[in-house]
């Protein structure tokens, strides 16, 4: 058992005037500090039509602002024997950095100027750059990878078009190749404000200093006006539906999707749980099917994809050199059926609770993984710390509670890609 006082977190939790939540937890045996921001603003804020602009941030943020020349935060943060970068997700978009203790003051300027002066920066020439860069990203990654088009192509038929998971991060490269700089200036406008983040400040500092320089730096940046909420209607797949995508890839590739439980909901915790019961390791149902016994698949697995509007339960299989798709579907559908009709044994889900503990645990070796962990508990709970709640939910989960789970997702219609190798032209 672990000792939940471990996981206990001190830390302070303020607002300024202008919104900016911050959230302080001082660790003095360490000698770094790491800031990590959340900007309430992911792919799910954007629009059909208008999509890709959160990503694009994640790149123009690090392209100079008013008082910081371009690509000044890599060469300022580094200089100091720092780390940085980036994130974009469908809910947020983040950005964080660590730096020996005494370059705080070095962190909190930079952040606030790109937070609170960066428009001034943001010129047709910037943009240009940027959205070339993004499309060559989309080319590389995307269009241009094995496989790479997957899931856009699943959560596009996972969910209708008006939904805002329904479109990738990184945006339709139709969208991209038609940024315009009043569009990409808006958005900045509405989203990037201090009424929409939270800055967490980790490490080895004196609490008193930090609320000052805080205050100092971010406590005149204007708050949005109006920050819009995000339409999210709801999803029901009346029947299974299956697509077919021809792709230059050697071998067939299985994925199959359900709508599930959101972050943090009654099964979302439990459907973790049965993915690890399904496909974690040798011994796991569907690897041990799949792999091993009947040795039709090179690989298997599955995972509950939770955010913060729904959630989604993947399976993901690659097919054997000659192995249709439909056989490996079949045994994975006898698998999930033999798991509702019979249960779970006792030794999987410890296996399986250990496993997350084990991984949970070791994410809390690293200062910047914590107050991520942070940020990620404020923003989903509005409670910093939440590590032991969090990891009771997993101690909480019982045999019953994830057949439940499998019986109420597994059971209901699901989206089916079918990634084949695209004929070769005679």
């Amino acid at each position: 058992m672990i000792n939940n006082s471990l996981l206990k977190i001190n830390y302070e939790k303020f607002s300024l005037p202008n919104g900016l939540e911050v959230i302080l937890y001082p660790d003095p045996s360490s000698p770094i500090v790491s800031i990590n921001i959340w900007y309430r603003v992911g792919s799910a804020n954007e629009k059909p039509g208008k999509t890709g602009f959160a990503h694009l941030f994640e790149h123009m943020m690090f392209q100079g602002s008013q008082n910081v020349p371009k690509e000044g935060h890599f060469k300022y943060i580094q200089e100091a024997g720092g780390t940085l970068n980036g994130s974009t997700s469908i809910d947020r978009t983040n950005y964080y950095e660590s730096v020996p203790a005494n370059y705080l003051e070095l962190l909190l300027w930079l952040e606030s100027d790109r937070m609170g002066f960066l428009l001034p920066a943001l010129t047709q020439d910037k943009l240009d750059n940027q959205k070339d860069v993004v499309m060559n990203e989309r080319r590389q990654r995307y269009e241009n990878q094995p496989y790479g088009q997957a899931w856009e192509i699943l959560f596009s038929n996972l969910f209708t078009n008006d939904h805002p998971y329904s479109w990738p991060t990184i945006g339709w490269m139709d969208d991209i190749a038609k940024f315009e700089l009043n569009d990409v200036r808006n958005f900045f406008s509405t989203y990037y404000a201090p009424n929409n983040a939270s800055l967490v400040l980790g490490g080895n500092f004196d609490i008193n200093t930090s609320v000052k320089l805080i205050g100092k730096y971010f406590g005149e940046i204007q708050r949005s006006n109006s920050i819009p909420s995000i339409n999210s209607p709801g999803q029901k797949l009346k029947e299974t539906n299956r697509i077919i995508h021809k792709d230059s890839v050697q071998l067939p590739r299985l994925y199959m999707a359900w709508h599930s439980d959101k972050a943090f909901g009654p099964d979302d915790a439990a459907l973790d749980i049965l993915a690890d019961i399904l496909s974690s390791t040798k011994n796991s149902r569907l690897q041990k099917n799949l792999l091993y016994d009947n040795q039709i698949a090179l690989d298997v697995s599955s995972f509950q994809y939770s955010a913060r509007l729904a959630g989604s339960f993947i399976i993901v299989s690659t097919a054997k050199p000659g192995v249709e798709i439909e056989k490996i579907k079949a045994e994975i559908l006898k698998e999930i059926d033999f798991l509702i009709s019979n249960g779970i044994s006792d030794e999987e889900l410890l296996r399986a609770k250990n496993s997350y503990k084990s991984a949970f645990i070791y994410s809390l070796q690293k200062l910047d993984t914590i107050v991520d962990h942070i940020n990620h508990y404020n923003y989903f709970l509005n409670e910093p710390d939440s590590f032991i709640f969090d990891l009771n939910r997993y101690e909480k989960v019982t045999a019953r509670d994830v057949i439940n789970a499998a019986e109420k997702i597994l059971n209901k219609p699901y989206t089916e890609l079918n990634i084949i190798p695209k004929q070769k032209e005679q």
